[in-house]
C-alpha cells in the first residue's frame, strides 16, 4: 500500500521533533547537574532528575500533541494545490479542450512537474486538433467529386452504374459522417449556446426527409407521438443523431418492411424496425467503432450508432435498446437539470 506523502512528512517532522526534544533534556540534564551540584547533598539525586521532570520533561510531553497537530495542518496546507489539481483532473469529462493545470500555490520543487503535463496536454491539443481538420478537409474535398460522379452515373444508365451508384452513395454517407464527426468534436471542445428544440418537431422532419428513400426501397416509415418532448439541444446535431437512427432502421428492415419512429414518453425518441435487434452488449461493441470485420457490424450501421452515442453524450443524454421490442431509444435530460 502506497503511503501519502503527508504522512511521509508528518512522521519524519516528528521524529525530528522528538529526537531534538531528547537531546533537550540530555543537555539540560547535564547543564542542571553542574547547577545543582552545590545542592546535590541537599536534595540527592532523585531530587536533581525530579527537577529536570518539572521543568523540562514535562512541558515537552504538554507541547507534543499540539507540535503534532500543528505539524499535520501545515503540511497538509502546503500539499493542498496538488489535492486541488487533482479533484480538478477528476472532474474533467475527457472532452474539453484546452484543459491545464491550475499551478497557483504550487510548491516550486513540483512546478516543473506541473509544467511539464501541461506542455503535454498542449502538444495532444495540437495533434488532435491537426488530425479534424485534416479528418473535415478531406471529406470535403471528396465530397465534389463523389457529386460530379453520380451525375456522370446518372448519363450513363445500366445496371453497372446502378450498381456503383450505391457504392458512391455509401462513400458520401460516410463523408458526411466524417463531417458530422467534425462537428460534435467541435462542440465538445467549444460549446455552443443551446436552444430550446421539439423532438416530435424534429422527428418529423426527419420522417418527412426520409419518407421517399424508404418508398424507394420499397419499405414505411411510421409516425407516432406522445408528447412533444422540449430538450435543450444544438439543432443540427440533434437532428442528425435522430436521422441516423432511422437510417440505421431502414438498413437493417427488409424490403416491405415497417420502421416505426416514436417520440415520447417524456423526452425519448424511439426507432422500432423489423430488423434482429440489439443487445444491450451488441450496441456497446458498435459504439465503439468496431471494424467491418466484425460479425456484429451489419450496412455501416456501426459507425452511424458511434456518432448518435457521441451526440447525446454531450447533450448528457444516453442511447438505449429494447432488445424485445427491436427498439433503440435516444434519451435526453430534462432542459432544468441539462449541464450541457
Amino acid at each position: 500500500m502506497r503511503e501519502a506523502v503527508s504522512d511521509r512528512l508528518t512522521r519524519g517532522l516528528t521524529i525530528v521533533g522528538l529526537t531534538g526534544g531528547l537531546a533537550l533534556i540530555a543537555f539540560v540534564s547535564l547543564d542542571v547537574d553542574v547547577l545543582l551540584e552545590q545542592q546535590s547533598a541537599q536534595v540527592g539525586w532523585r531530587g536533581e532528575w525530579l527537577e529536570i521532570a518539572e521543568h523540562v520533561v514535562l512541558p515537552l510531553i504538554l507541547l507534543m500533541l499540539p507540535m503534532y497537530l500543528g505539524i499535520r495542518l501545515v503540511v497538509r496546507r502546503s500539499l493542498e494545490p496538488l489535492s486541488a489539481s487533482a479533484r480538478h483532473i477528476d472532474a474533467v469529462k475527457g472532452t474539453e479542450r484546452g484543459f491545464r493545470l491550475d499551478t497557483t500555490g504550487f510548491p516550486a520543487e513540483l512546478l516543473p512537474f506541473a509544467d511539464a503535463i501541461n506542455n503535454l496536454l498542449g502538444r495532444l491539443d495540437d495533434v488532435a486538433h491537426r488530425r479534424e481538420t485534416a479528418a473535415a478537409e478531406a471529406a470535403h474535398e471528396l465530397k465534389t467529386p463523389l457529386a460530379i460522379l453520380m451525375l456522370e452515373l446518372d448519363r450513363l444508365g445500366g445496371p453497372d452504374a446502378a450498381r456503383l451508384k450505391g457504392d458512391v452513395k455509401e462513400m458520401s454517407r460516410l463523408l458526411d459522417q466524417m463531417l458530422l464527426t467534425a462537428q460534435v468534436d467541435a462542440h465538445a471542445t467549444a460549446p455552443v449556446p443551446l436552444e430550446m428544440v421539439s423532438l416530435a418537431e424534429l422527428a418529423e422532419d426527419v420522417v418527412i426527409w426520409l419518407a421517399p428513400i424508404a418508398l424507394e426501397q420499397g419499405k414505411e416509415i411510421v409516425f407516432d407521438r406522445i408528447e412533444s418532448g422540449m430538450v435543450m439541444a444544438r439543432r443540427e446535431l440533434l437532428r442528425a443523431a435522430m436521422r441516423n437512427l432511422v437510417e440505421n432502421g431502414l438498413r437493417a428492415t427488409p424490403t416491405k418492411g415497417t420502421v416505426f419512429v416514436l417520440v415520447g414518453p417524456g423526452r425519448q425518441f424511439r426507432v422500432r424496425d423489423e430488423g434482429p435487434g440489439l443487445t444491450a452488449e451488441q450496441l456497446d461493441r458498435r459504439v465503439r467503432r468496431l471494424p467491418r470485420s466484425d460479425p456484429d457490424h451489419v450496412g455501416g450501421a456501426g459507425m452511424g450508432l458511434s456518432i448518435v452515442s457521441r451526440i447525446i453524450t454531450v447533450h448528457g443524454g444516453s442511447l438505449q435498446t429494447i432488445p424485445k421490442q427491436r427498439e433503440i431509444v435516444l434519451v435526453l435530460p430534462d432542459p432544468g437539470t441539462s449541464e450541457v
